[in-house]
């Protein structure tokens, strides 16, 4: 069988760019052939033109359209699995699968099939506006870019890809990478039979579970690994160290948002972005790890990177954390009133008391990655899917 892998890069490297590379990495492990059509937004927001460029692509990319289509005439894929198609291919683009009765599975990030911005996020809280109307007026009445140009922009194109039906026309099914992200589509009126669960995968590739424990110790500080902005609730993550002086926390990622850390408390470190082995030893050698996100949040990938090393996750209380980290006997982690930084931090200080259960919850979460998130097992889901699409 051959996949046709299709992705606008958003310029720089990016966790759904990962995903993508992975995908080939998993299609080519099942035994199939895989061809990529990718198109990059790196440097069109460098220039007037390119912004543009952009916002017209967006709407409708007569570049998109023929690159799609020449890669249909050059590849003759029997399945097509599409990502990100903004801006420069654009949803219009999947019309020449359509037109070659070649099957669409795609991949579903994050929220823009119902939200401009993707995030369901707005003045810091999750905001569903655009689902409930049913349209992307919201997007531009609350300038949920801070750019009227981009919010603009952003609304036009979901707008015309909705009136359109470009997506409940072409695509024959949603990769949902959680069970939240399925009902909110559900709810925003997409046929509920071709939205299939199939989270992201992790890697499972840093020893057994005994030579874990033996390297891993109790930790001597609180881990955070993202974007240092205000989506990711770090002004929460600064409030609650301030609240737990004799803890130390250390933020590894790029800081988008100087002001968010202008006036942190001594006892967070930032250590910037973080890869390879220093990433490892950044996980293995912490007690616990958190995330403070204000927004849903696609798939959070952090609790896998924790789970991979035995460590527990203290997140908030919505979207796909609540799911993966889960509630009760089946907890991996623990789960905070979402946006209050004092419930952050007694999570983390029960946690931080207890090493003994956190030891205890970062064994449950290593079991659960190994049982539900493995490269292998989301394999097996992603061939069943391509059997079901092909054998029609």
């Amino acid at each position: 069988m051959k996949i046709l892998l299709v992705h606008n890069e958003y310029g720089k490297y990016s966790g759904e760019e990962a995903v993508v590379d992975k995908m080939a990495m998993i299609f080519t492990g099942l035994g199939h052939d895989v061809a990529q059509l990718r198109m990059s937004t790196a440097g069109a927001r460098e220039s007037i033109s390119g912004k543009i460029r952009g916002f017209l692509s967006g709407l409708w990319s007569p570049s998109g359209i023929k690159a799609m289509r020449k890669a249909i005439e050059r590849e003759h894929p029997d399945v097509v699995n599409v990502h990100n198609l903004y801006p420069f291919i654009s949803p219009a683009a999947l019309r020449e699968c359509k037109k070659a009765g070649i099957p669409v599975v795609m991949t579903i990030h994050n929220f823009r099939l119902i939200c401009p911005t993707g995030l369901f996020m707005r003045d810091g809280a999750p905001c569903e506006l655009c689902l409930q109307r049913g349209d992307e007026w919201g997007c531009v009445r609350y300038n949920c870019e801070q750019s009227r140009l981009k919010s603009v922009g952003y609304a036009a194109r979901n707008a015309v890809a909705r009136l359109r039906s470009h997506y409940k026309d072409c695509v024959d099914r949603y990769a949902c990478i959680t069970d939240f992200q399925r009902k909110k589509l559900t709810e925003a009126g997409y046929p509920s039979d071709r939205l299939i669960l199939i989270p992201n995968p992790m890697d499972i590739d840093c020893g057994n579970i005994d030579d874990l424990q033996t390297k891993n110790c109790n930790g001597n500080y609180v881990a955070f690994c993202g974007r240092i902005s205000k989506e990711k609730g770090i002004d929460l993550i600064i409030e609650a160290a301030r609240q737990n002086p004799d803890i130390e926390f250390r933020l590894a990622g790029a800081v988008a948002d100087e002001t968010l850390i202008a006036d942190k408390p001594e006892n967070i470190h930032l250590l910037g972005y973080v890869k390879g082995k220093d990433l490892e030893d950044f996980y293995l050698n912490s007690r616990l790890v958190i995330m403070a996100s204000r927004c849903y949040e696609g798939f959070p990938m952090a609790i896998l990177e924790a789970a991979k090393y035995n460590k527990a996750t203290v997140a908030p209380d919505h979207g796909g954390f609540t799911e993966i980290i889960g509630k009760g006997n089946d907890t991996i982690g623990a789960l905070f009133t979402p946006g209050d930084a004092s419930a952050l931090s007694r999570e983390i200080r029960k946690l931080w008391d207890s090493p003994d259960l956190a030891t205890k919850l970062g064994a449950a979460a290593n079991a659960k990655l190994r049982r539900e998130y493995s490269t292998a097992v989301i394999s097996r889901k992603w061939q069943h899917l391509l059997d079901d699409l092909t054998s029609r």
